[in-house]
């Protein structure tokens, strides 16, 4: 009696131990322990067809694919002999002091991944005391997102055909208290994103246009493939649309979506506060470069007189320490921010950017860098590095 009463204490025991560690597991593998683990989580936790808006790219994804690949081939060359016992990573943007090198991207429909959306976001990025640039498609207003929390924003802007559509948006953005337009140039059709036509996604009315253009929900056809009904409206954008806006505000106008020597240039010559190196997170032309491959381009072309900021594929630490050892001065992070806030809402994010702050003070420390300043472009090797030294 005796021992078939040890035995089932030692059955149920070892019972409860592997249920022990079966949960240790699940809760371990629940928790992220960086950037690029939250997309599984993401993924689990939305619907396949908003799950793939995010994540899609435009045809073959080649660029998408690219985006992250390519930061990958640049190595880092660390000094050792340096003390490394006090790192300072913070910098200013515009003026505007932030914690770190590490910026929101403008990024639509937030509330697609969690009924916060951009309210979420916006806390989050204030706790991070970092600046989010708010999307044109965001599913919450202008005023919404500025009345959620006190900090520093940017607004996203497309340029309608309609001016006052644009004019309109600008005045709220301005009267709201957001401290820069952010312009993109790179929509003068929207890119053929093949996740979105298969599962055809239907997009949420949005916020900021409302009363001003139809906003009916569309789904993507074979036929059109922009994702919002009115994209068709949308101004082709060149010098004399950035002129037009520089003369209806006072606010500081970035150009997102250069990647080119050419336009970069242009940028300066036309007076915008800063350029965003952008091929819209591979979801435009596809075959087009890496952002990262061509930042330096684009710094050589605008000969510091105005800030350099990347976007696109930044999801380590170390992606962040070469953008900036290759000559910009932020990045922007788009999608790691969405999936952030899918998993696990406004602390989702918060986490999402204290990894990658985390992750770059490290990279830092380990490379001999006490500050921003101190990273050079010698602590970077980049594939036409290595090609030239072969020469």
């Amino acid at each position: 009696m005796s021992l078939t009463l040890e035995l089932m204490n030692w059955v149920l025991d070892m019972v409860l131990q592997i249920i022990r560690e079966l949960l240790g597991k699940v809760t371990m593998s629940s928790e992220p322990v960086n950037v690029n683990e939250f997309k599984a989580l993401a993924e689990r936790a939305l619907p396949k067809m908003y799950f793939e808006f995010y994540a899609g790219g435009a045809e073959d994804e080649h660029t998408l694919k690219a985006n992250e690949e390519a930061y990958q081939r640049i190595t880092i060359r660390p000094r050792v002999l340096v003390d490394v016992s006090r790192i300072d990573m913070s910098t200013r943007m515009l003026g505007y002091s932030i914690s770190s090198p590490i910026m929101v991207a403008p990024s639509g429909l937030h509330k697609l991944a969690n009924p916060e959306g951009e309210l979420a976001t916006a806390r989050a990025a204030a706790a991070s005391n970092t600046i989010m640039i708010l999307s044109f498609g965001s599913s919450y207003s202008v005023e919404e997102v500025a009345a959620s929390c006190n900090a520093v924003r940017f607004f996203q802007l497309y340029v309608y055909k309609q001016r006052h559509v644009a004019a309109n948006l600008v005045e709220r953005a301005e009267r709201s208290g957001y401290k820069a337009i952010v312009l993109t140039v790179d929509c003068p059709r929207m890119g053929r994103r093949e996740a979105d036509i298969k599962n055809r996604m239907i997009v949420s009315k949005q916020k900021n246009v409302e009363g001003l253009v139809s906003t009916e929900v569309d789904a993507v056809s074979e036929n059109d493939f922009s994702l919002f009904s009115y994209t068709t409206e949308v101004s082709h954008i060149n010098g004399q649309d950035v002129a037009w806006l520089k003369s209806i505000t006072k606010l500081p106008i970035l150009l997102k979506g250069i990647i080119t020597h050419e336009d970069a240039r242009i940028a300066v010559e036309v007076g915008a506060a800063g350029v965003i190196v952008s091929n819209h997170g591979g979801r435009q032309l596809d075959y087009s470069p890496a952002t990262i491959n061509v930042v330096e381009e684009v710094v050589h072309a605008v000969k510091g007189k105005i800030p350099v900021i990347v976007d696109g594929g930044v999801r380590r630490g170390t992606d962040v320490f070469k953008a900036l050892a290759l000559g910009a001065q932020a990045v922007l992070v788009g999608r790691p921010i969405l999936y952030g806030l899918a998993a696990k809402g406004e602390h989702g994010v918060k986490q999402v950017i204290q990894m990658l702050k985390e992750e770059l003070e490290l990279a830092m420390a380990l490379a001999g860098c006490t500050s921003l300043k101190d990273i050079t472009r010698s602590h970077v090797r980049t594939e036409r590095d290595r090609c030239q030294s072969m020469l």
